[in-house]
């Protein structure tokens, strides 16, 4: 029996929610449009996002009392509306998974890991990831939380840093003065979840075929060890290179090489989009891993996309305003992939800063700790 096909959360309300947050306005029109344009929604099943995540509207208490606090998450007309809309996209992703309408469930705009319960930070206003966690832990007894952005997952590994139930894995660029700051090798948990956190610490320049065995190597001891019911993997695009980050020098092959390494092991998995600053290379980069997700090889010239599929001139003639707001933006995107309008991204030529020696002892200390594992 074929497998049922992954679930892509998307309303046009909810793209033009997503479009307003000021870091990176418009990417979720982009990536939509991009996805679009190779013709992959066809092959996914489309639910409509909104604030009831499957059974009830997102409460208050989830969002945090005052998301104007820290210089990086100012409040804007509207933050609230955007960040309950993501909250509950990633939970009606999360349902969708727990009533077995799929396999693979994905939330692009969603994987804001660094909000806590009580505080905005590093333009999170809310923790999805961490909604998604608990909406699967309904059903799911062990949770795997894997985190591929650029920067620590921090906020969700505070929210579950005392349970053994689930298990967060962050591979991120760890030095001096870099946000935020958190998430050594040594930091592993507390009290019931000691050793439940896993840190793989990385610095500047690494690129596809040091990363994936980094990658490979860790999931492969904590699956053994941990041997998770369900799996989130934030999947944040800032680790490739032409983020203005200036940090990883990845591409999305290097990445989808990870995410096929989670999808073999056919456990219900939560995808979630994260950090991505370089708006035409996050199309690329989520757009690659979509085909991924479908088995589909995607082709290398990116395909004319002027006019959103399924929006002839003709109908819009009385749009709505968030579908006059996708029509105008997608008018600009194709030429964002300028000049050479391919798919494929290519590494810059700056040094791999991670010495052999020292990725060997993070990866004897972290093998160490999940011995610890039941």
């Amino acid at each position: 029996m074929a497998a049922a096909p992954p679930v892509y959360v998307y309303s046009p309300e909810y793209v033009a929610l997503c479009d307003s947050l000021c870091k990176v306005p418009k990417r979720a029109s982009m990536v939509h449009s991009l996805i679009e344009a190779y013709s992959l929604l066809d092959q996914m099943i489309q639910a409509k996002s909104g604030l009831h995540g499957g059974d009830g509207e997102l409460p208050h208490r989830c969002l945090p009392a005052a998301p104007a606090e820290g210089y990086d998450c100012p409040a804007t007309e509207g933050i609230f509306e955007y960040a309950a809309a993501v909250g509950g996209a990633t939970i009606t992703a999360a349902q969708c998974l727990l009533d077995g309408k799929c396999k693979v469930a994905i939330n692009w705009p969603g994987g804001w890991h660094h909000a806590k319960k009580d505080e905005a930070s590093g333009f999170c206003y809310l923790n999805d990831a961490v909604l998604g966690i608990l909406r699967l832990r309904q059903k799911f007894d062990r949770i795997l939380y894997i985190d591929l952005d650029l920067h620590h997952g921090d906020g969700v590994e505070d929210a579950f840093s005392f349970t053994s139930k689930v298990m967060t894995v962050s591979l991120h660029k760890f030095s001096p003065g870099f946000f935020p700051g958190t998430g050594d090798v040594t930091d592993v948990g507390l009290g019931k979840g000691r050793y439940y956190s896993v840190n793989v610490p990385i610095q500047d320049g690494i690129q596809d075929e040091k990363y994936y065995q980094i990658c490979e190597t860790v999931l492969k001891e904590v699956y053994a060890a941990f041997n998770p019911d369900a799996v989130v993997l934030q999947l944040g695009a800032d680790t490739i290179a032409g983020d203005p980050m200036c940090s990883f020098n990845m591409t999305p092959e290097g990445v989808g090489k990870c995410l096929k390494y989670v999808l073999q092991w056919q456990l219900a998995t939560l995808i979630l989009g994260g950090g991505g600053y370089n708006l035409a290379n996050t199309a690329r980069c989520w757009t690659y891993l979509t085909g991924v997700i479908l088995g589909r090889t995607l082709c290398s010239e990116i395909p004319d996309h002027e006019v959103p599929v399924g929006c002839p001139p003709s109908s819009l003639s009385q749009p709505e305003t968030s579908l006059l707001t996708l029509l105008s933006s997608s008018l600009q995107f194709f030429t964002e992939y300028g000049p050479d309008y391919v798919l494929e991204i290519t590494p810059s030529c700056r040094p791999d800063r991670n010495e052999p020696q020292r990725i060997q002892e993070i990866l004897n200390s972290i093998k160490g700790n999940l011995k610890h594992v039941v």
